[in-house]
């Protein structure tokens, strides 16, 4: 079962609608009912805060941003404050890491999630690094001005997985001034928009992300859902 990665594009869905959904499906591979799952999504405005969140990394007072229509939502994953919103594509890996074709390391398995979204920017043009002692994926390395364009944040039960990834497609960057995003305060983010200067959709780079999420994890062959 772990040879095949089974891949479903949700669309626009709620962040407790989607981690209830996380849930339920970690039981489901647990019991091994279905194969390792890929939920490529996109949530409303929302800013949620990690298990290792700083409160004064968001900016502003949560009823202030409530009344303006983010939601904000303390979550079990690792990491601190984050952004998620239209035009992010989000994915939650819901996989087995002690079956092919993974490993029993977490550690491996963030470096795989990089790896993953390097090679989808790498697709499109684009030239992602990692970043020594930040986790995620960055551009302009080289430069003064290094810019964050992709968020990790992860939690196992059991070896299974749970959260994901954030990609930054085409966003309100403005909506991150809100916070210190993922407790970073000396480097900014950036979106695949801003760096190719065109304008992209967050369905036009699925079948980039999928295929590379394949590469990297070593799949045997995905199956494609669209929920």
């Amino acid at each position: 079962m772990g040879e095949v990665i089974s891949v479903r594009w949700i669309g626009k869905i709620g962040y407790h609608e989607a981690w209830s959904l996380q849930k339920k499906l970690a039981e489901e591979r647990l019991a091994g009912e279905i194969p390792d799952t890929l939920l490529l999504l996109e949530h409303p405005p929302t800013f949620t805060l990690g298990r290792s969140a700083k409160k004064e990394h968001l900016l502003s007072p949560v009823e202030d941003l409530e009344r303006e229509g983010f939601a904000v939502i303390e979550t079990d994953r690792g990491g601190d404050v984050t952004y998620h919103g239209e035009g992010q594509l989000v994915g939650y890996p819901i996989v087995n890491l002690r079956e092919a074709p993974h490993h029993a390391d977490m550690h491996r398995y963030l470096r795989d999630i990089e790896e993953t979204l390097i090679r989808t920017l790498g697709k499109l043009g684009v030239v992602g690094e990692r970043f020594p002692g930040y986790t995620g994926v960055w551009v302009d390395r080289a430069t003064p001005n290094p810019r964050k364009i992709a968020a990790i944040g992860v939690k196992a039960s059991r070896w299974i997985t749970l959260h994901g990834f954030a990609l930054n497609v085409c966003p309100n960057l403005e909506h991150f001034t809100r916070i210190t995003p993922c407790g970073i305060q000396d480097y900014g983010v950036t979106s695949l928009e801003l760096v190719t200067g065109r304008a992209w959709s967050v369905e036009a780079i699925l079948p980039a992300v999928t295929e590379s999420f394949q590469e990297a994890f070593g799949y045997m062959s995905f199956e494609w859902n669209v929920s």
